[in-house]
């Protein structure tokens, strides 16, 4: 029987050769491509296995979560943990301590709030600068989140005014399909707005359509089931 690291090992070698097959057929290069590990509902112990396999860009959805698996990935001095969760701005705080991107603004406020979290840095931390991503709400559905087209010149104006925050770049979640194919679109709307403000960089497509999203310009994308399996329920 494999043990888990060993079932993982095998699921991330597979996702890279996906992933490199999708860059192929786009003209791409795999190294344009960031793989987030998506590690929400799995413990701290799974974040390290990943690690160890050289993995170093983790997803998680909720702060509160995230927080109590903090204390156990101390020596994880170069990986890169990114909120790709809605934040509410009561919790933009704790978000700023704890990741080094939030790919889910969506405000001015909440861009301001994680703005004045680093300002208010007690002395001695260091200048840091948090990294963000603007999530564009594409999808009709009521339970996605993310703003709207027509607001998103003046969240981006805001957001590069701000000295604390460096933006990098869009994040979108279409609706759920069986289908991979229905999600192009929305990639590629994702793309044509990063174009028209001049952002390098997009984070989309998950376990069932990240292929797409790598032949629609994704320079991340969030993968959880392929690697790791069903998600774990509390």
């Amino acid at each position: 029987m494999l043990t888990a690291a060993a079932t993982l090992e095998q699921n991330l070698r597979a996702v890279e050769q996906r992933i490199a097959s999708a860059a192929q057929r786009a003209g791409r290069k795999p190294e344009q491509i960031t793989l987030i590990a998506v590690t929400k509902t799995f413990p701290a112990g799974a974040i390290l296995e990943a690690y160890a396999l050289g993995i170093r860009h983790f997803g998680e959805n909720y702060v509160q979560e995230f927080e109590a698996k903090y204390p156990h990935l101390a020596s994880l001095s170069d990986a890169h943990f990114h909120l790709i969760g809605h934040l509410q701005s009561n919790k933009a705080r704790r978000a700023a301590a704890l990741f080094q991107c939030v790919q889910t603004v969506d405000s001015i406020k909440l861009a301001h709030r994680l703005n004045t979290a680093l300002a208010e840095q007690p002395p001695g931390a260091g200048a840091r600068r948090l990294d963000v991503f603007v999530e564009v709400k594409l999808s009709p559905e009521q339970t996605k989140s993310g703003i709207e087209e027509q607001h998103l010149p003046q969240l981006i104006e805001a957001l590069r005014a701000l000295p604390h925050l460096r933006l990098h770049g869009l994040m979108t979640m279409p609706p759920w399909s069986d289908d991979p194919q229905t999600s192009r679109p929305y990639f590629r709307r994702l793309k044509q707005l990063a174009e028209q403000f001049h952002l390098s960089e997009l984070s989309m497509g998950m376990s069932h359509d990240f292929e797409v999203a790598i032949e629609e310009g994704a320079t991340h994308i969030r993968i959880g089931t392929a690697l790791f399996g069903p998600r774990k329920r509390p």
